[in-house]
């Protein structure tokens, strides 16, 4: 089991799949946990109840859109006041808007904006608490695509290889001040909204990956668990494929 009991984390887009199931698995680690999300206050109240139950904690729930600056520092100043510091940044949210190369517009500023200059805003938000206390778990929730490129998602596999390379520097940065900071990259992931997913999706999947499945979104948790816990601190500036074997590179 791994023991987060006394330490603060912060998610981002904690309201639904994988952000869902990481505030319960944080908080069930015994951490203190924030989350946001942007619109969706059902979801997040939701959310809130399911953890109650499961755990008797409390998360909190702050409504915001982290592309926003005010909107990032209300967040962590929320996450301060409840809880006193942030030990622990997931950054979870982001978004796609799919389109061919040539006629992509406004999608590719927007999912930028979400899915890597966000992540690096709330990053230099929390860094200099980290520095304070020497201690701190900065994980980056990346893709594949970021290896193996895919069509349609310029914007978004840019993204996910950006902040392959933010977690790079960063962990170069702040590894002597006992900052460790750590990419984990899902494969396809097995949830409601993959369900349907289309045969030729699930036959390359059950063809080319080594374990023949999808991935959970559990098995996402358990991997950012781990890099959150104190056994972790010399993995750092890493990516960790959790794929089930599909990327091999």
């Amino acid at each position: 089991m791994i023991e987060l009991h006394g330490k603060v984390a912060l998610v981002t887009g904690g309201s639904r799949g994988i952000g869902r199931e990481l505030i319960a698995s944080l908080s069930r680690a015994g951490a203190d946990v924030a989350f946001c999300y942007r619109s969706d206050s059902g979801a997040a109240a939701t959310a809130c109840a399911e953890i109650l139950e499961q755990t008797r904690r409390t998360v909190l729930a702050v409504q915001a859109d982290i592309t926003v600056e005010a909107d990032r520092k209300r967040l962590v100043a929320e996450t301060r006041e409840r809880f006193g510091t942030v030990d622990i940044l997931v950054n979870n949210a982001g978004s796609t808007e799919d389109g061919l190369a040539v006629r992509m517009t406004d999608a590719w500023e927007s999912v930028l904006e979400l899915d890597l200059t966000a992540p690096f805003r709330l990053c230099q938000l929390v860094l200099p608490l980290m520095m304070k206390r020497t201690t701190g778990r900065i994980i980056n929730i990346g893709s594949i695509a970021s290896r193996v490129g895919l069509a349609g998602q310029a914007n978004y596999t840019a993204a996910k290889a950006g902040l392959e390379g933010l977690t790079r520097s960063l962990a170069q940065e702040y590894g002597r001040r006992g900052i460790t900071v750590n990419t984990v990259s899902p494969g396809f992931l097995e949830t409601e909204l993959t369900a349907n997913a289309d045969e030729f999706v699930r036959r390359y999947v059950t063809e080319h990956s080594s374990t023949g499945r999808f991935v959970t979104p559990e098995a996402i948790a358990s991997a950012v668990l781990f890099l959150a816990s104190d056994d972790a601190w010399a993995i750092t500036g890493q990516t960790i494929h959790v794929d089930g074997g599909l990327v091999k590179l």
